[in-house]
C-alpha cells in the first residue's frame, strides 16, 4: 500500500480523533499523514499537530498488520511520540478502523 492509498482508506474510514490533530511522520524520505479530527480530513499536507508520531514506513506497516505491536514498539524506540500522549495511546483505535 502506498502512503496515498493509506491517506485514502483512512479518510473512507473515518479515522481520525475527535477535535484532534495527529501527524504520522514517516521520516523525511516517505513524508507524513495529517489526520486532522476537527475538519475530518486525512491528508498529506504537514503541518501544525497536537501529537506527532515518528515511526518508518516499514514499521508502520507492521503495526497496520498486527506483525508489530504497538508498545514494543513505542518501547524500543521505532515509534516515537511528541506532545499530547493520550492521543498516541488512541493509535490502536485508528488502526483497527483501518482493518475493518
Amino acid at each position: 500500500m502506498t502512503k496515498s492509498e493509506l491517506a485514502t482508506k483512512m479518510q473512507e474510514a473515518g479515522a481520525v480523533i475527535p477535535d484532534k490533530t495527529v501527524k504520522i511522520d514517516f521520516g523525511a524520505a516517505d513524508g507524513v499523514l495529517l489526520l486532522d479530527g476537527k475538519a475530518n480530513v486525512v491528508s498529506e499536507t504537514d503541518g501544525n499537530a497536537d501529537t506527532i508520531i515518528k515511526v518508518s514506513w516499514a514499521d508502520w506497516e507492521a503495526l497496520a498488520a498486527g506483525q508489530l505491536d504497538g508498545m514494543t514498539a513505542f518501547m524500543t524506540g521505532k515509534l516515537k511520540v511528541e506532545g499530547d500522549m493520550s492521543n498516541a495511546m488512541q493509535l490502536q483505535g485508528v488502526l483497527s478502523k483501518l482493518k475493518s
